[in-house]
């Protein structure tokens, strides 16, 4: 579209032309544009997104003022009543003004500034060196374009649609599972050193699995423990098994409408269900893996456990199939500050969105424990006085506590976040353990891509993102908020 260099296109007498994506998202046969930029002769055909057909698409060069302009769809002159509009000597059409003053458009955006849905675009690379623009147009362009997002958003749907867990299974590996007699104490320790967040329960009598010891329970083990009107004691943990656990939570947790108990049954997938439905089951429930269970018999029995299906396993899929074809999906290339994903530290006189929830290192342990289950995260960075990344601590690093039996020579109030990530931390790893290595992060600027790439790593449940060189935090990304943005 752009010649090298830093100029646009002028015309004849010298006026600079900017290119300018125009766009009616409300389908049809035969879509054209016309305007005073055509002196409402000429009628611009507008051509079909790929795979998005009720969305048509043409590019314009203008000159910098005030146009009017508006379509014919299949025979009929139309205009988008979502966009600004005036009636005219050619009815009611919509309205653009493009200026050339001299301010520059802010090379850093706003998070958490509104997309509205524009019918028009404006291709930014060169154009932001030039001119800025007015009202809903200057916000379409420090948007991310809607259609973008639709275009994208449905071609990803398309592709988890059409492809099954059985896609997740390595060719070779173990899973992890345990029986709901084990001690509670015991099954943590397994944790702690296999190395796993979580793993399913497997109730031998009646021969199915039941449900999934995470590291959430071990924190509300924990804190129970701490509390003093609490009936479970450090000695009753030895034998406290799994199931007498999650059946005293249940009471507790789960009641029904007319004051009964229910069951909550296990959240699973088969191996032909499509990468959409694990990825929604994952989201709607709020758990952090799946498992992926066979069984060859009608009712169910002997069930085989093939896989713990996750979020980043998913997303692998994706990045690996739109590697090489990533101009399908034009979000691909959008900076993260851009696009309406995760959440930010609130810019001052903000006051809509969830806080981000950040400690610093001599806070209580007893603290970061409520605040994660509280604010129903599964981690927090940790933060100087100047609000620079130190390190993260995340739900997985509880397990660390079952080590030696540290749990019961501690106390939670007494305990800071700092001496805690250092129960987990080699002592032969110099610096200790606020070196920073631990941290994922990114920047704002990144494109979307990139963040996908880190993100599908294993392990890796999130990202923080940083100020380039302060550290400073400015907003996290997790693996749910991806998806949730990718599926709409």
């Amino acid at each position: 579209m752009f010649t090298s260099g830093t100029d646009l296109p002028q015309d004849s007498s010298g006026v600079m032309l900017i290119p300018t994506r125009f766009v009616w998202p409300h389908g049809g046969k035969r879509v054209y544009l016309t305007g005073s930029f055509t002196r409402w002769s000429d009628h611009i055909q507008m051509s079909p997104v790929e795979d998005c057909p009720t969305v048509f698409q043409t590019i314009y060069r203008l000159a910098p003022g005030f146009h009017q302009y508006k379509f014919c769809v299949d025979g009929e002159w139309r205009h988008d009543e979502r966009q600004p509009y005036v009636a005219g000597n050619y009815g009611i059409v919509n309205t653009v003004l493009l200026t050339g003053e001299p301010d520059p458009i802010p090379a850093m955006l706003s998070p958490d500034m509104t997309g509205n849905r524009m019918n028009m675009d404006v291709d930014n690379e060169n154009f932001q060196r030039v001119v800025t623009l007015s009202g809903a147009l200057q916000e379409s362009v420090l948007r991310s374009s809607e259609t973008d997002i639709e275009i994208s958003r449905h071609r990803i749907s398309v592709f988890l649609s059409a492809h099954t867990a059985y896609e997740l299974l390595p060719e070779s590996g173990k899973v992890i599972a345990l029986d709901v007699n084990l001690p509670v104490k015991q099954a943590f320790h397994i944790l702690y050193e296999q190395g796993i967040p979580v793993a399913p329960l497997w109730d031998f009598y009646r021969g199915q699995f039941v449900g999934v010891l995470s590291a959430l329970d071990f924190i509300l083990i924990l804190r129970e423990l701490g509390n003093h009107g609490s009936n479970l004691t450090e000695e009753e943990l030895e034998t406290h098994t799994i199931a007498a656990w999650k059946g005293g939570k249940q009471q507790l947790r789960q009641m029904g409408e007319h004051g009964g108990t229910f069951e909550r049954h296990l959240i699973h997938a088969g191996p032909y269900d499509s990468l959409k439905d694990v990825a929604l089951k994952i989201l709607q429930n709020e758990v952090a893996t799946v498992p992926i269970i066979h069984s060859t018999s009608y009712d169910g029995s002997f069930p085989q456990l093939l896989h713990l299906a996750s979020l980043s396993g998913i997303l692998k899929c994706i990045c690996r199939h739109f590697r090489h074809s990533s101009s399908s999906l034009p979000i691909l290339q959008q900076p993260i500050c851009t696009i309406p994903l995760g959440t930010w530290v609130p810019k001052i006189g903000e006051s809509n969105g969830r806080p981000l929830a950040m400690l610093r290192p001599n806070a209580s342990l007893s603290s970061a424990l409520a605040l994660l289950v509280q604010a129903r995260v599964s981690s927090l960075p940790i933060v100087d006085d100047n609000d620079s990344l130190l390190d993260t601590y995340s739900r997985s690093d509880i397990t660390a506590l079952a080590k030696d039996r540290a749990y019961a020579q501690i106390r939670l109030d007494e305990m800071s976040i700092h001496q805690a990530l250092q129960l987990g931390q080699d002592a032969n790893v110099p610096n200790g353990l606020f070196n920073g290595q631990r941290c994922q992060m990114c920047l704002r600027s990144d494109p979307l891509h990139l963040v996908m790439e880190r993100l599908s790593n294993p392990g890796v449940r999130r990202l923080i993102i940083v100020e380039a060189g302060s550290k400073r935090v400015e907003g996290i990304i997790s693996l749910s908020d991806v998806f949730r943005f990718l599926l709409g």
